[in-house]
């Protein structure tokens, strides 16, 4: 499978503070990758310098482009849904629609109104007559409506009920994504994402810390939910992660061989992605005195 993205020995420094740290990462076509971090991590950096919209150190490449070199051919490929949605607010919904059809050869006014269809917004409504949820809504339906090999979303349901949320992302697999198309997403709900996922990647402190397929990670660690009375004797299988919880504790394993001995313990299963952040993450910021 090819690669849409080929980062190496990616670095990025703000004075003396280290954005991105030798950031090593390959993205092929067809993926949909979480990028997960929390603030300050380097997520954003990241994301400038695949879009061309920051300058960094090292080697990267885009589709085959110099994002810094080549960004308006790059542009032409790419959706990018930024954290905060602006559109002009003196535009109604029509005429928004029909601009980004005059400036975009891939734009699809149909699909655009297919993803408006499970929305309140009309076209004749103006933008400083929606709700910030709404502008949120009328924003991701212009840029899905775009046919691009890589779209880019930074916490793009940001504002949005919950409702909203899994319909997006239910529409994102339905009617946005094939395997032709890459999307990564960052976002820090990561529950929400976890279950369309292809790949994931966590960063903190300007470090790659877990970069592996959905698949590698189910088969590589395990949690086990064991009782308060069987606590040292899971201790000493050497957890990465341990959590309270309810009569007992949930205790996260890397690695496959120790399943077998594990079982005996308590009940097994695979790790929600957010106490797997936290088990790879954590420690990194600590080491940095960031938490």
């Amino acid at each position: 499978m090819s690669e849409l993205i080929c980062a190496r020995n990616v670095s990025k420094r703000y004075g003396k503070k280290i954005a991105l740290d030798n950031i090593n990462l390959n993205v092929s076509a067809g993926k949909i990758l979480g990028l997960i971090g929390p603030n300050g991590a380097g997520k954003t950096t990241l994301l400038k310098g695949i879009l061309g919209l920051a300058p960094v150190d090292g080697e990267l490449r885009v589709m085959g482009l110099n994002p810094q070199r080549e960004r308006v051919k790059l542009l032409e490929q790419v959706s990018f849904i930024a954290d905060t949605a602006t559109l002009p607010r003196w535009m109604r919904v029509s005429e928004l629609m029909s601009y980004t059809e005059a400036v975009h050869p891939r734009f699809s006014r149909v699909s655009c109104m297919k993803f408006l269809a499970d929305t309140n917004i009309q076209l004749k409504d103006k933008v400083e007559q929606l709700s910030k949820g709404m502008v949120t809504q009328m924003h991701l339906a212009l840029i899905m409506a775009i046919d691009s090999q890589l779209l880019v979303l930074d916490e793009p349901t940001l504002g949005l009920d919950i409702i909203y949320r899994k319909q997006f992302y239910e529409n994102l697999l339905n009617d946005y994504y094939d395997a032709q198309k890459t999307i990564i997403i960052t976002t820090h709900q990561v529950e929400e994402i976890e279950s369309i996922l292809t790949d994931l990647v966590f960063i903190g402190g300007g470090k790659i810390l877990l970069n592996d397929s959905m698949d590698n990670i189910a088969n590589t660690y395990v949690e086990l939910q064991v009782d308060a009375q069987y606590k040292e004797h899971a201790l000493a299988h050497n957890p990465i992660h341990v959590r309270n919880r309810l009569g007992g504790y949930g205790m996260l394993y890397e690695g496959t061989n120790q399943r077998e001995s594990l079982a005996g313990l308590g009940n097994l299963t695979t790790p929600a992605l957010s106490d797997l952040f936290v088990a790879k993450v954590k420690p990194q910021l600590c080491e940095q005195g960031i938490v």
